[in-house]
């Protein structure tokens, strides 16, 4: 019953968010954000830990605001998200400007497979939309269920709404790496917090637990990685530059591969967040071991 509430609820600012429109709605952020920040305080001190842990020469009154524009950010990509029902396929294609987007269909026309990553960032749905439909190739999505089937359903609709296919991220990474292998296109947020007996790499000079799964399946298939970080400009668009993560003059040791590749991934996103740290979602408990 308790899903059924929340998703109603959901649907419902769906359509108001529809009714009012993407230009009015966004506006809307600010307020929301106020009482999710100040009033009603929903991971306040963890965003202002994780914050502090980043910036520690960043004053109490930076910090603050820093995470009141990450409180902000989220929810403006959250009405984005709420409003994709309404979008059209140029509008989508048109939501993100991707100067490169041909170097996409460049390493794909290399008959391998390529791994796509962003993070958290800006409006990583729209990234991955939007930059299928400009590059003229459908990807495979990799997602992670939320608490609620009912909103995960309705996100997956959404996502394969301009061709893309979605693939849980419960499914065993045998099936992962068998789409790599048939040459088709996988992407993925890559700033999770990883498994505490899992690698460790630097990330704001904090030895930080991550994922190794994008590393492995790049050593593995040999398939380029490619990243792709989606910047909110003042307008509200977006832009990203996809850039080739260097799998060049990796050690020996299998182990010591994966690390390199994964240190170098997580780098590239470091050096996007110091520079525009309002719009990642500092939320989660990054540094939880």
């Amino acid at each position: 019953m308790k899903n059924k509430i929340e998703y109603i609820l959901f649907i419902g600012f769906s359509y108001l968010i529809r009714f009012f429109g993407l230009k009015l709605s966004r506006k809307f952020s600010w307020i929301i954000a106020f009482i999710f920040f100040y009033l009603i305080p929903i991971r306040k001190d963890i965003t202002l830990s994780n914050l502090k842990k980043a910036f520690p020469d960043y004053s109490r009154p930076k910090i603050k605001r820093i995470a009141f524009g990450s409180y902000r950010s989220f929810l403006i990509a959250l009405i984005e998200i709420l409003h994709l029902p309404a979008m059209t396929r140029d509008a989508m294609r048109n939501a993100v400007l991707c100067p490169n987007a041909s170097l996409i269909r460049e390493k794909y026309s290399d008959n391998k497979g390529v791994i796509l990553l962003s993070a958290h960032f800006g409006n990583w749905e729209y990234e991955a939309a939007s930059t299928s439909l400009q590059a003229g190739l459908p990807y495979y999505v990799v997602v992670k269920p939320q608490r609620n089937p009912f909103v995960t359903n309705w996100l997956n609709k959404v996502r394969i709404k301009w061709d893309n296919k979605v693939v849980s991220l419960g499914i065993s990474i045998r099936d992962i790496y068998k789409n790599l292998k048939e040459k088709n296109l996988v992407a993925m947020v890559a700033d999770q917090r990883g498994p505490y007996e899992g690698i460790r790499v630097n990330f704001f000079g904090i030895k930080t637990a991550v994922y190794s799964g994008p590393a492995v399946l790049a050593i593995k298939t040999n398939a380029p990685i490619i990243y792709g970080i989606p910047v909110r400009q003042s307008d509200y668009s977006y832009k990203t530059i996809l850039e080739e993560i260097s799998t060049e003059n990796l050690p020996e040791n299998e182990e010591e591969k994966i690390i390199e590749i994964s240190q170098r991934h997580t780098s590239y996103l470091e050096k996007f967040i110091r520079q525009y740290p309002e719009q990642w979602l500092w939320m989660h408990k990054r540094w939880k071991y």
